[in-house]
C-alpha cells in the first residue's frame, strides 16, 4: 500500500521521473538495436524508390504530360516511410514495453507506486518517453528525406508534416498498446506477445475481411494499419486524428487502471469496463466529423475548384445507390474518384451500397448491377458510369444548374528527378551506423549520481565487435541484392508478344526504338474491359491445369 506521507504530497517534480526514464530506454539494447535494423531496411527501400523514381523520369523529361503523374509523395515519401512502418509494427514495442516491463518483472514497480506520484502521472511520463524514444527511432527515415532534398528532389511541406504525422500518430498507438500490455502482464515477454498480437492482427485483418461488405467491414477498420492509410493518401481527416488520440489516451488509461499492484482484479475489470465504454462514446461522436484537408500538391482528393464551390453550395441531401459488389474495380473507382470526394466537399451526402450482402458472382447477374441511382429532393437519374466527366453534370441537371465555368489555376507541373540512390548507401551501411553504435556506447557510459534513477550499464567489447561484423557484413550484401531487374529482350521478334514475359492486362509487343528492341504495352483495350489475349492459356501456364 502506499505510504501516508507520500500519498498526501503529489506535488513532486516531475522532471527527475522522466529523465529516469529516458535513462532506462537510452540504457537498454532494444532501441539501438531497432536503430541499426531501421538503417538497411530504410536505406534498401529509399535506394529502390530512387532508382525506380528515375526510371520514371527519364522517360517523362522531353514529356509534360507524364512529368504530372510523377509526385515525390507517391515515389519518395510513401515507400520509404512505409519501411519505417514496418520496423515499428514489429520492433518498436520492445522500446516501448521496457519502460514499463522490467520494472514490473524485477520488482522496481513495488517501489515506484511509493514515490509521491499519482499513477496516472507516472503512465504519462513513460508515454512521453516512448514518444521520444519514437523520435529516436525516426532518424533513418527523416535522413533520407534531408538526402533527397540534398539530391535536388522537390518536397512539399505540407505532405511531409501530414505523412510524419499520421506515422507519429500511429507509433504512440502502438506505444500505448505496448504500456497496456505491460501492466496486464507479468513479464517483458508475454507483454511482447500481447502487444504483436494487436499489430499482427492488424495485418490480418487487413488480408482477411478488407473490403467485405456488411458488418466485417466495420469490423475491418478496427485494423491499426487503417490509420496510415488516410494520411499516405494526402489527406487530414479531423475525424481520424482525434479518433487515435482518444484511442491513446484510452490504452493509457486502461494502463493506469491495471498498473497498481494489491487491487482486486475484479475492481479493474469494472474500471476497465467504464474506460472502454467512455472511449466508445466518445469515438461514435468522433466519427461523425467530416472535416478534412487535402494537403496534396496535385488535389487528387479533391474536386476542380469551381467545381468543389458549386456543390458546397448544394444544401439539399444526396442520396446514392450503388448497385456493385464492394470487391468490384468499378465500385473502387467510383468510390475513390467521386464518392469519396463528394461526401467531402457537400454537406449532406449518402451512400448505400445496394449490393452489400451479395457476392461478386451473384450479384453480377442482376439486371440492374452496374448502375448507380443518384437522388437529390425529388429528382433522380441514373448511371453506369464510373467518371466525375459524366456524374458532376448529371449531379447539376438533378440541382436545376449548369455547370461551373472553369477557374483559371496552376495545374501540378510534376516534378522528375534522374538520380541515383546508390550514394545513400554510403550512409545508410556505413556513416549512420556507425554515428548509432558510437552513441551507444556512450549512453552506456553515462554517470550516475542518484542511485534512485540512474544506473550504468556497460556495454562488452564482444557486443561492440559483432555489431560491427553484422553492419559490415550487410553493408557488402545489400548492394548486390539491389541490383536491378533486367530482361533481355534481344532475341526478341518485332511486332509479337514477348517470349520472355506473360501478358496478362493490356496488349503486349516487341517494338524497335533506336536500333533497339523495347517493350510496348497498350492498356486501352484493358480499360475497355477486355483482357490480354489468350488470358486462359496464360493463366493455365502460370497456375497450372487447376
Amino acid at each position: 500500500m502506499p505510504s501516508p506521507e507520500t500519498s498526501l504530497s503529489r506535488g513532486a517534480p516531475v522532471w527527475p521521473l522522466f529523465a529516469k526514464e529516458l535513462r532506462e530506454i537510452v540504457t537498454g539494447r532494444a532501441l539501438w538495436t531497432l536503430l541499426l535494423l531501421a538503417c538497411p531496411l530504410v536505406g534498401y527501400s529509399f535506394f529502390q524508390a530512387t532508382s525506380l523514381y528515375g526510371e520514371a523520369s527519364a522517360a517523362a523529361v522531353n514529356s509534360p504530360v507524364l512529368a504530372t503523374n510523377l509526385s515525390p509523395l507517391d515515389g519518395i515519401l510513401v515507400p520509404t516511410f512505409g519501411s519505417f512502418y514496418v520496423a515499428v509494427t514489429l520492433l518498436f514495442p520492445f522500446v516501448a514495453i521496457r519502460v514499463l516491463g522490467e520494472e514490473k518483472q524485477s520488482g522496481a514497480l513495488r517501489l515506484l507506486v511509493q514515490l509521491p506520484y499519482r499513477t496516472m502521472t507516472l503512465v504519462s511520463v513513460k508515454l512521453a518517453a516512448v514518444f521520444v524514444a519514437w523520435l529516436l527511432c525516426a532518424i533513418p527515415v527523416l535522413s533520407s528525406l534531408f538526402i533527397w532534398s540534398m539530391a535536388g528532389g522537390h518536397l512539399s511541406p505540407a505532405e511531409i508534416a501530414t505523412l510524419f504525422l499520421g506515422h507519429l500518430l500511429y507509433g504512440l498507438l502502438i506505444g500505448a498498446v505496448a504500456l497496456f500490455s505491460a501492466s496486464i502482464t507479468e513479464s517483458s515477454a508475454t507483454a511482447a506477445i500481447v502487444t504483436l498480437a494487436f499489430t499482427i492482427g492488424s495485418w490480418v485483418l487487413d488480408f482477411t475481411i478488407a473490403g467485405r461488405p456488411g458488418w466485417l467491414e466495420w469490423f475491418a477498420h478496427l485494423s491499426l494499419t487503417q490509420v496510415i492509410r488516410t494520411f499516405e493518401q494526402g489527406l487530414l481527416s479531423v475525424s481520424l486524428v482525434a479518433g487515435v488520440v482518444v484511442a491513446v489516451c484510452a490504452f493509457a488509461v486502461l494502463a493506469t487502471v491495471w498498473l497498481p499492484p494489491g487491487i482486486a482484479v475484479r475492481q479493474k475489470l469494472m474500471r476497465s469496463a467504464v474506460c472502454v465504454a467512455a472511449a466508445a462514446a466518445v469515438l461514435l461522436v468522433v466519427t461523425q466529423i467530416k472535416a478534412s484537408i487535402d494537403v496534396t500538391e496535385d488535389r487528387r482528393n479533391s474536386f476542380a475548384v469551381a467545381d468543389a464551390n458549386q456543390l458546397a453550395r448544394l444544401t439539399e441531401p444526396l442520396a446514392i445507390t450503388v448497385h456493385l459488389a464492394a470487391e468490384d474495380p468499378r465500385y473502387i473507382d467510383v468510390q475513390r474518384n467521386v464518392l469519396a470526394k463528394l461526401e467531402r466537399v457537400m454537406p449532406h451526402v449518402s451512400v448505400r451500397l445496394a449490393t452489400a450482402r451479395q457476392s461478386f458472382t451473384s450479384a453480377a447477374g442482376e439486371e440492374a448491377y452496374g448502375e448507380i441511382e443518384y437522388r437529390y429532393g425529388a429528382r433522380s437519374d441514373t448511371s453506369r458510369s464510373t467518371s466525375p466527366r459524366e456524374i458532376l453534370p448529371l449531379i447539376y441537371g438533378l440541382a436545376g444548374g449548369q455547370p461551373p465555368s472553369p477557374i483559371p489555376s496552376a495545374e501540378f507541373p510534376g516534378y522528375p528527378l534522374v538520380t541515383d540512390g546508390g550514394f545513400a548507401f554510403l550512409w545508410f551501411l556505413g556513416v549512420l551506423p556507425i554515428l548509432i553504435v558510437f552513441a551507444w556506447w556512450r549512453s552506456c557510459r553515462l554517470p550516475s549520481n542518484d542511485r534512485m534513477f540512474l544506473r550504468e550499464v556497460d556495454m562488452k567489447t564482444g557486443t561492440r565487435v559483432l555489431l560491427i561484423a553484422v553492419v559490415s557484413t550487410v553493408a557488402l550484401l545489400l548492394p548486390a541484392i539491389a541490383a536491378p531487374f533486367k530482361v533481355d529482350l534481344s532475341g526478341e521478334t518485332a511486332g509479337a508478344e514477348p517470349k520472355s514475359l506473360v501478358p496478362v492486362v493490356g496488349i503486349w509487343r516487341i517494338e524497335t526504338e533506336a536500333g533497339k528492341s523495347v517493350l510496348a504495352v497498350d492498356g486501352r483495350q484493358w480499360k475497355e474491359g477486355q483482357s490480354s489475349a489468350g488470358i486462359a492459356d496464360k493463366a493455365r501456364a502460370l497456375y497450372g491445369e487447376r
